[in-house]
């Protein structure tokens, strides 16, 4: 009986020790999903782009800025609601600090986003970028930092893994839409989003371009014989 329970003991050591070392793992490991999970997440019901008008996102935030409008992060809504109930996910990208510059360690996690993006079920969909940051320094250089950010990852996942650029938009949110807005300052606010945003519009037809109506040659006239 006595061996049976340092048995059972040792498997609850080894349990719990597995836990923890799992629990202490980089955001990075465990937000880093295989290509056929984001595909999943990133797939499902969004058949028409919605209405999302970048500039005046950007303008929007701006203004709220410029009024100090919900200057305590506690009570500031999110900039952008819309975005919340598109198929998306969450992503940890190592930036050199206070720059766009990403890490090369997040270039295997960008590599990730790309082949689910080339993925034939998800081949006609646009995507949004999005950076945030946690809610530390001055609002405005936040919103720059992240939209910075947010055109990094973009460029890189046209330029370096040939995703179509016309397939992706970006935008950077700043401290404007926290995920934990109890915790303004923690490093779960400092995320990037990709974000499904509808299927690509139809190509229009090119029109054919009217033929030209050219002078008709008028008919040589016949020498006559004298």
């Amino acid at each position: 009986m006595k061996l049976m329970r340092e048995k059972l003991f040792d498997i609850g050591l080894v349990a719990v020790t597995l836990w923890m070392a799992a629990s202490n793992l980089p955001a990075h490991a465990q937000t880093a999903a295989q290509p056929e999970n984001l595909v999943e997440k990133l797939s499902g019901g969004v058949d028409t782009a919605p209405d999302i008008d970048i500039p005046a996102l950007r303008q929007q935030i701006a203004e709220r800025i410029k009024t100090k409008a919900d200057n305590t992060a506690l009570r500031r809504p999110p900039i952008a609601p819309q975005l919340l109930k598109l198929p998306q996910s969450s992503f940890e990208i190592q930036f050199d600090p206070d720059t766009p510059v990403v890490r090369p360690a997040s270039y295997r996690t960008i590599g990730r986003i790309a082949d689910a993006l080339t993925n034939p079920k998800l081949q006609p969909d646009m995507f949004l970028v999005v950076a945030h940051t946690e809610s530390t320094g001055r609002r405005e250089i936040n919103v720059t930092l992240s939209q910075r950010r947010a055109d990094a990852v973009r460029d890189i996942l046209s330029s370096t893994f040939k995703v179509s650029p016309k397939r992706l938009r970006s935008v950077g949110l700043g401290e404007e839409q926290l995920q934990d807005a109890l915790r303004p300052n923690a490093p779960t606010n400092l995320r990037v989003q990709i974000i499904a945003i509808g299927e690509m519009p139809a190509a229009s037809p090119a029109t054919p371009a009217p033929a030209s109506k050219g002078k008709e040659a008028a008919p040589k006239a016949k020498n006559k014989k004298k």
